[in-house]
């Protein structure tokens, strides 16, 4: 079992950053890919981007390319989404997760097999 632990949301305004971390303990070798993924109110939980763990590969969803990059460091077991010019509709809850697929192959919520609890990341115009 993995135990996720996300922070770093908080309040700003359009064209900010924010910068969030998710700590992961427990059975983290049993996990090669940890992915963050949304969730605005009323909406589906749609990924955002993914790593794996050596820090090589990486996929990033269309509306966020450009502006967010997601990054890991092995030695905090901690994977980071650096999140730059901010808009409105990026307003949501950010979940961390953990899948055993690569990347390039782990952009649906149903191949991640556990979940953090969020951070509210709200972006205002």
């Amino acid at each position: 079992q993995v135990q996720l632990d996300e922070s770093g949301g908080g309040l700003v305004q359009a064209g900010g950053s924010l910068r969030l971390s998710c700590v992961a303990s427990g059975r983290t070798f049993s996990s090669y890919t940890m992915g963050w993924f949304r969730q605005a109110p009323g909406k589906e939980r749609e990924f955002v981007a993914a790593i794996d763990w050596s820090g090589r590969s990486t996929i990033s969803a269309d509306s966020v390319k450009g502006r967010f990059t997601i990054s890991s460091d092995n030695a905090k077991n901690t994977v980071y989404l650096q999140m730059n010019s901010l808009k409105p509709e990026d307003t949501a809850v950010y979940i961390c997760a953990t899948s055993t697929y690569v990347p390039s192959t782990a952009t649906m919520r149903q191949r991640y097999t556990s979940w953090g609890q969020g951070t509210q990341v709200t972006v205002s115009s």
